[in-house]
């Protein structure tokens, strides 16, 4: 017998409004029955359960996500997650295109955005 990962849970200040974020990063809905105000919310494509903590962020996350853009650039996405309400934490992107970028989302969980795939061919090619 082996087990599966059923969500990734983040804890969150107000699960609504983190998770409200993540569903237009990742293009996927909250869950039908999620509300503001709810103390979970539910990005089920995703895996991803948010629920709020009374606790705030206070220390950097032991376990990010690592997020790759489907139908843009890095850098674009970069720009996109800003426009969101993420912050850059790190740029680590190289001149030669390589690298990753390090966000925040709104609560302050860190998250990198690397190359999309195609990027990646074009680096081989």
């Amino acid at each position: 017998m082996t087990s599966a990962i059923r969500h990734v849970t983040v804890d969150s200040f107000d699960a609504y409004a983190l998770g409200s974020f993540w569903a237009e990063v990742l293009g996927e809905p909250l869950h039908d029955d999620d509300k503001p105000g709810d103390p979970e919310a539910l990005i089920e494509g995703a895996g991803l359960l948010f629920v709020t903590v009374p606790e705030a962020k206070s220390v950097k996350n032991r376990v990010h996500l690592d997020i790759q853009p489907q139908d843009r650039t890095r850098d674009e996405e970069v720009e996109r997650l800003l426009a969101l309400g993420a912050t850059l934490v790190d740029d680590q992107r190289r001149p030669d295109g390589r690298g990753w970028a390090v966000l925040a989302d709104p609560e302050g969980n860190e998250f990198c955005v690397e190359r999309s795939a195609a990027e990646r061919a074009d680096a081989v090619g």
